[in-house]
């Protein structure tokens, strides 16, 4: 793809405040297009120096459009518990805007669109096997999923010659950003680790979980950006890694290696997790293998995260704070009535420049 001007939805998020230097690195002109909820949330300065829209996903218009060679879409409520908190709101900002951004991409004569869609399409599997982007069945069992899936169906639709829609389906996502989230799994046990010394596992430690670190997730929007159209065009991909699940028992005991000293108990008071799942990252690892190249294990990952702990002064406040925890944010700026019932900024409120 020759495009060079990038709208990135979402770009002060988790993974956004990455994707954005990334793509300036690999040279793409970055245009920002974020609502601002988490804009505060930062741990360390973030470049914005490029072109930012601050707008809500579900005000976009065509003049937004204007010039934009490629679009990556992140913007969204971003997990199940966000999902859940306003079901028609999901519904609004993760399906009915994601469309409505694909199609005024589309007759703006934007060549690429790259979707972040979710694993969590597939629901709880009653099988051993790993799923994959076809066959599997999806079991979308929230909001959130429901969306993702109904997203990416309406968005590959729209998939011509003339504008490749591809699909990215991450891992649970885990690793440093400078807008941290502390409310996924990895960086959860890490943070919980350095900050009291402790990793307590409510379950057995048998469930399992795919994990991709962000920066591979970075570099597989990349590869959706830059490879040929005739290869990932209409295509979903599962985002992981070689071996890339893992049971919660080796991801507490990567964290409880990060941070050496730190203890680690299994109460088992859970049982057996229900929400257990394995994924293929067969078609990913093999028809973008020249384009995606994972470079993020556990242990790199783990010490990353123990690292830039250190070196920004990392606190338990901040662990358990709205900093890294997007729910808390939003209930925060409800409550503070920043924002009103249709998570709008109300008058007078709004992002920090």
């Amino acid at each position: 793809m020759s495009a060079r001007e990038i709208l990135l939805t979402g770009d002060r998020g988790y993974i956004g405040s990455v994707l954005s230097q990334v793509l300036r690195e690999n040279g793409f002109e970055v245009v920002g297009l974020d609502i601002g909820y988490f804009a505060e949330c930062t741990l360390e300065p973030v470049d914005e120096t490029y072109r930012r829209i601050t707008k809500d996903i579900r005000d976009v218009v065509a003049k937004d459009l204007e010039g934009i060679d490629g679009v990556i879409h992140l913007a969204g409520l971003s997990n199940d518990p966000l999902g859940e908190l306003a079901p028609n709101l999901t519904e609004e900002i993760n399906l009915d805007a994601a469309v409505n951004l694909g199609r005024l991409a589309k007759a703006a004569g934007v060549s690429r669109f790259v979707y972040a869609s979710s694993q969590s399409m597939y629901g709880i599997s009653d099988s051993d096997a790993e799923l994959d982007e076809d066959n599997s069945e999806k079991h979308p069992l929230t909001s959130y999923a429901r969306t993702k899936w109904d997203a990416e169906l309406e968005l590959k639709a729209m998939q011509s010659p003339a504008f490749t829609v591809v699909c990215m389906r991450p891992s649970t996502v885990f690793g440093w950003s400078p807008r941290l989230r502390c409310d996924i799994v990895f960086n959860n046990l890490v943070a919980c680790a350095f900050t009291t010394g402790r990793i307590e596992i409510k379950s057995d430690g048998t469930p399992w979980r795919p994990i991709v670190h962000v920066r591979d997730v970075c570099n597989a929007f990349l590869a959706g950006l830059t490879a040929p159209a005739e290869l990932v065009g209409g295509r979903s991909y599962n985002v992981g890694i070689p071996d890339g699940n893992f049971t919660v028992r080796d991801l507490a005991e990567a964290a409880q290696r990060a941070v050496p000293g730190s203890t680690l108990t299994f109460t088992g008071e859970h049982g057996s997790d229900s929400r257990t799942y394995r994924v293929s990252f067969d078609r990913i690892l093999t028809e973008l293998r020249d384009w995606f190249k994972p470079e993020w294990d556990l242990d790199r990952g783990g010490a990353e995260l123990v690292a830039k702990f250190r070196e920004t002064g990392f606190t338990e406040s901040q662990f358990r704070g709205r900093a890294t925890t997007r729910l808390s944010q939003l209930n925060y700026l409800a409550d503070e009535n920043l924002i009103d019932n249709s998570l709008r900024w109300t008058d007078g409120a709004g992002p920090l420049a």
